[in-house]
Formats: C-alpha cells, sequence, structure tokens
C-alpha cells in the first residue's frame, strides 16, 4: 500500500512539473527541458555542423547575433541548432532559417549523434553543460564565443577543453599565449575574423541623434570578483546625472540584459539610473537589449562609454570616441591585449567630468587613427569584406581535418568513432 500512495505521489509531483515548465512562470533562467526526445527517439542528424547551446531564455543574447553566420555556414555546411530550452529553441527558429531542435535527455542526444555524421560542433560560451556534447570524441570540438573582450575570462582555461578557438584577430591569440600555461595557440587557434561586428556602423554610416549623442552601455556585474567589470554600482547614477546636468549631450542607456541577476544592490543601482533618465525626458533615453541590435544603438550614438567588455570591441569599427570605464574592484582582473592602454579609462571619481572627458575625445584627431589600429589588431585583416567567407573556409578545413583524422583511426581498428 505504501508503494503505491509512493507511486501515485511521484506521478502528480512529476505532472506538476510538467505543467510548471509549461507556463509562463517557469524561471528564464533555468532551461525548461521540454524536448522533442520522444519523437526522435530513432531520428539522425543530416548536418556536419551542431551549434551546441544548453542555455535558458536569460542567455540567448549569446547566440543570436551569431544566426546570420550560421545562416551562410549552413549553405555550404549544413547546420543543426541544439538547444534544452524549448522557448529559446521557439525564438531561434522564428529568427534564423537553420534547423533548431530541443534534446532535453543526454541518451537522447547519445543515440542521435550515433546515427549521424556530423563533424564539427560550435559553442557559443561556456556553459557547464557544453560537457554534455564535449564529450563525443567523434567530432571536433571549437570554442567561438559572444563578442571578445580584455576581461580575464576571454584567455580563461576552460579553451583548453575545445579542440579549436576561432579567435576574432591577432589580439585573441596575443592574449590567450600572454595568460594561459601548457596551451599552443599555434595549433589551436584559427583567426576568423569577428562576424559578430559585421554590421556595425562604419563611419560614414548611421545617423546620430540630436548634437551626437553618449551611450552608456555598462556590462553585468559578474558571477566572481575576479570577473566583476561593471560600473553600475560604482559610475552609474553620477556617471549619468552629471551628462544630463551638463547638457551638451543627448544620453543613451543600454544595460546588460544580465545586470542584478546575482546582486540585488547592482538591480538598485540599475534602476536609479533608470529613474534618472526617465526624470530627464527626451531626447534621453533607456534602450533595451532586446528592443534592438546592438549595432541599431551604436548607430544612435557619437560616443560610447562602456565597461571592458566585447562591447568595446564590437564599437571599435565605427572609429568614433570610446572611454573605457576602470572597474572599482581591486579583485577584477583584466586581460589587456592593447585597448585599455590605447583608450581613455574613467574612474568612479572622475565620473563627474566625464561630458568634458567626451568633448576632448570628440576634439582629439588623432584618437581616430589609434582607433584604426585597434581595428586591424582586434577584428582581424578579414574584415570586414572577408569575414564571413574566412569563417566558413575554416569551418570546412577543421571538417576536411575531422574526416581525415577520423579515417586514420578507422584504419587502426578503432571502434566507437
Amino acid at each position: 500500500m505504501r508503494r503505491w500512495v509512493l507511486k501515485l505521489r511521484r506521478r502528480a509531483q512529476s505532472a506538476l512539473i510538467a505543467r510548471l515548465r509549461r507556463s509562463r512562470f517557469f524561471p528564464r533562467t533555468i532551461p525548461d527541458r521540454r524536448g522533442q526526445d520522444v519523437a526522435m527517439a530513432a531520428a539522425r542528424f543530416d548536418a556536419e555542423v551542431l551549434v551546441y547551446f544548453p542555455g535558458a531564455l536569460d542567455t540567448t543574447y549569446q547566440i543570436t547575433p551569431w544566426l546570420p553566420t550560421f545562416a551562410a555556414l549552413h549553405s555550404a555546411h549544413p547546420v543543426v541548432i541544439v538547444c534544452q530550452d524549448s522557448r529559446v529553441a521557439d525564438l531561434l527558429a522564428r529568427s534564423s532559417t537553420v534547423p533548431v531542435v530541443t534534446i532535453a535527455r543526454y541518451g537522447t542526444l547519445d543515440g542521435i549523434l550515433s546515427r549521424s555524421d556530423v563533424k564539427l560542433a560550435l559553442y557559443v560560451s561556456h556553459l557547464p553543460r557544453n560537457f554534455e556534447a564535449l564529450r563525443f570524441g567523434s567530432l571536433l570540438h571549437a570554442y567561438i564565443g559572444h563578442g571578445d573582450s580584455d576581461k580575464g575570462v576571454s584567455a580563461s582555461n576552460q579553451l583548453k577543453a575545445y579542440d579549436f578557438v576561432f579567435a576574432p584577430g591577432q589580439a585573441a591569440v596575443d592574449r590567450i599565449e600572454r595568460r594561459l600555461m601548457r596551451f599552443d595557440v599555434t595549433k589551436h587557434c584559427r583567426i576568423v575574423g569577428q562576424p559578430l561586428t559585421l554590421s556595425a556602423p562604419l563611419p560614414a554610416e548611421g545617423a546620430v541623434e540630436g548634437s551626437g549623442a553618449v551611450l552608456y552601455a555598462p556590462t553585468w556585474e559578474g558571477a566572481q570578483p575576479s570577473v566583476a567589470y561593471s560600473s553600475v554600482l560604482s559610475h552609474g547614477e553620477r556617471l549619468v546625472t552629471s551628462l544630463l546636468a551638463d547638457g551638451r549631450f543627448p544620453v543613451l542607456y543600454r544595460p546588460h540584459p544580465l545586470i542584478g541577476v546575482t546582486s540585488p544592490a547592482y538591480a538598485v543601482a540599475d534602476r536609479a539610473v533608470r529613474e534618472a533618465i526617465a526624470a530627464a525626458g527626451a531626447p534621453h533615453r533607456v534602450i533595451e537589449a532586446e528592443e534592438e541590435s546592438l549595432e541599431s544603438t551604436f548607430a544612435r550614438a557619437a560616443a560610447l562609454i562602456c565597461d571592458v567588455s566585447a562591447v568595446a570591441t564590437a564599437w571599435l569599427p565605427s572609429l568614433k570616441p570610446i572611454v573605457v570605464t576602470a572597474a572599482s574592484g581591486p579583485e577584477a582582473v583584466s586581460a589587456d591585449a592593447g585597448m585599455l592602454g590605447a583608450v581613455p579609462r574613467l574612474t568612479a571619481a572622475g565620473s563627474d567630468a566625464a561630458a568634458d572627458l567626451i568633448d576632448a575625445e570628440m576634439a582629439d584627431e588623432e584618437g581616430r587613427g589609434r582607433r584604426q589600429e585597434l581595428v586591424a589588431y582586434y577584428l582581424s585583416p578579414y574584415w570586414p569584406e572577408r569575414v564571413m567567407d574566412r569563417f566558413v573556409e575554416v569551418c570546412g578545413e577543421v571538417i576536411a581535418e575531422r574526416d581525415a583524422l577520423r579515417g586514420l583511426l578507422v584504419e587502426q581498428g578503432a571502434t566507437g568513432v
């Protein structure tokens, strides 16, 4: 009798969890794992490239900028995107021509890959659940990231988990070589350019708002002190209110979508910045990440204030003035490849003088030349004309290498490959 009651209780709990996963109240920070596993029990992938993205809704900003690149790759080498969150899969499927599936169970993925001839897996972030796909030795694995920056995590030891790192430019390769022990960049790094910045505003493009807006685009607070680069808590309200009071520039505020997820204090600071801009009214405004692309926001601004983050690298092709904040936390570790020493830095104490600093940068003719040099170093010689072709070309080279290596294993009598 007791066993029967426990069985009914487990069924009720399972049904309740299933209803919760289907509801709009299920957290954005957890993959809903509502997979197509039953329908795909005997399926196979007719794809050469697997993009593995086990993130939840709050991490979609990491993969959506890659969709045009995946579409271009799909024309040459068939691609499939594998998610663990059905909400993410639905969003990606509506925005891309590349097939998207949701696989919740590790065993389902194991079976599908055993029946398929997938040759290359791509990863846009270091999500812990990447290891569910990294386990498979029948394909090669490449980390492509979701933007290049001088954050310490850009030279993380986690890069050793992959066969290759597709680097945007020489800056990324040099950064890794200087910071990682026992990692041969000549073997593992391939410079592919940075397709994510392909639509960034060129110098002659994009009308700026008013007399030239200043965009403040801070990053999130990070999950550990060593990666706490956000200026929202240390600079945010003081910086924005000083710009508003100065009156020379319209102020645009585009916060990172994860600000405040690990720290209530950062959430409060973000709200204070929003309230200051709302009180000032037009032409000042807040622009949410899901509202428009980063490049579209860039085109609205004449100058940028940001933290140490990929936003700085993405802005470089505009050649417009940039100021990077100095992290207030002493534990924050940067991995500067050259940009942080070449652009002005803004301390928390200097926030009141931000407008004067921006004004001086706009008048500095030599600053444009320094930024042009950074573009070549950070974004490779392939940017912008050949960057998409280069990405597809490198993927093709890795696919050919995988086929050759796997053929050797088979000749040597290896099984399960």
